[in-house]
């Protein structure tokens, strides 16, 4: 496993999460580091880290475990230094986390995280974890089900996710492509002059956020999340076509791209995941990884900040939760001797 000199020992830390893991959060993560988090958390301090974020999950999941399946690092065209992970949380979930009910059963909460490197130290980050993910297992999620497939999203078919070696500019630059054309459609014509066939493997998977979910091959993208998405907000614009930033980098067959926000669109109309069309412009936050075989994307990890998105629109879904809570115990879980508690 290649780890970045910066983020090797939070990296290792991190795999099987104790109190012990602050001294080596507080060394990796620099005092004033701005720290993006997604919907409900906010902007937060370097020095929070631990505290606002990992000691709340741990003392939900006391067994957590953190395992990174797809490590990228990189300089980005603008000069900064990034390194962007893909994996998930693990852990058997005992007491409630931001209310979330517990279930005493193992759980799995998808994570995009990318961290800016200066001077050995992370000095900003950009993290999306998948809430709505835990809110399914607790049988908490208060908005419409998913189309896509729901499951817990697994590592790069190749195994390579940690290994990736390389100058990767080819694929960058075929995924940019990819995403040029994407926004030709609907404004310059049907579904085919984003000629999805030219960029995406025939059995490519498409690994949506909770609230989405997977879709398998082209059919199984457009079906389960474009054209939903594209009723509901037709004039989406991406960073690399207006101006939103967002920081790219890549190594041999892999991509990532993180942008705080890095798209924008207006819901205008009804078909997206059931919310009704606000007539008002929107930000996305999407944190993605694309992986590429034979000159094609085989695979693609998206997240975006769903529970942000609601935000905007005026729902409050956690809020929503808890009134489905009042029904519901939320105690902790003791399970029977012999087993972790």
């Amino acid at each position: 496993m290649t780890m970045h000199p910066a983020l090797g020992a939070f990296q290792r830390a991190m795999g099987s999460v104790s109190d012990g893991a602050k001294s080596v959060i507080d060394a990796a993560f620099a005092p004033d580091a701005v720290i993006q988090m997604c919907h409900p958390f906010g902007c937060l301090k370097g020095a929070e880290v631990f505290d606002r974020l990992i000691a709340p999950l741990l003392s939900a999941m006391p067994d957590l475990e953190r395992r990174d399946m797809i490590t990228l690092h990189g300089t980005t065209p603008e000069g900064q230094e990034w390194v962007g992970c893909m994996g998930q949380y693990f852990g058997t979930m005992l007491r409630p986390w931001l209310d979330i009910p517990p279930t005493g059963h193992l759980t799995h909460m998808r994570y995009h995280e990318f961290f800016r490197i200066e001077d050995g130290r992370v000095t900003e980050a950009q993290i999306i974890w998948d809430i709505p993910e835990v809110m399914v297992q607790s049988g908490a999620w208060p908005m419409a089900p998913q189309l896509g497939k729901f499951l817990a999203t697994p590592a790069p078919m190749t195994q390579d996710g940690l290994t990736a070696q390389g100058d990767g500019q080819a694929a960058m630059d075929h995924v940019i492509a990819m995403l040029t054309d994407l926004c030709r459609h609907p404004s310059e014509g049907g579904p085919e002059v984003m000629q999805l066939e030219s960029y995406w493997h025939p059995r490519m998977n498409w690994y949506g956020p909770t609230g989405i979910g997977t879709g398998r091959g082209i059919a199984g993208f457009r079906n389960w999340h474009q054209i939903p998405f594209l009723r509901a907000m037709p004039d989406r614009k991406l960073d690399a076509l207006g101006d939103l930033m967002s920081h790219w980098f890549g190594q041999g067959d892999y991509v990532c791209e993180t942008g705080w926000p890095n798209m924008r669109l207006t819901l205008t109309h009804d078909g997206w995941m059931g919310i009704a069309p606000a007539g008002r412009e929107v930000l996305l936050r999407s944190l993605d990884f694309w992986r590429l075989e034979d000159g094609l994307i085989r695979e693609n990890w998206v997240l975006v900040d769903l529970l942000d998105l609601y935000a905007q629109v005026g729902v409050d879904v956690l809020a929503r939760m808890r009134e489905f809570n009042k029904a519901r115990c939320l105690g902790p879980v003791t399970l029977p001797e012999g087993v972790f508690v």
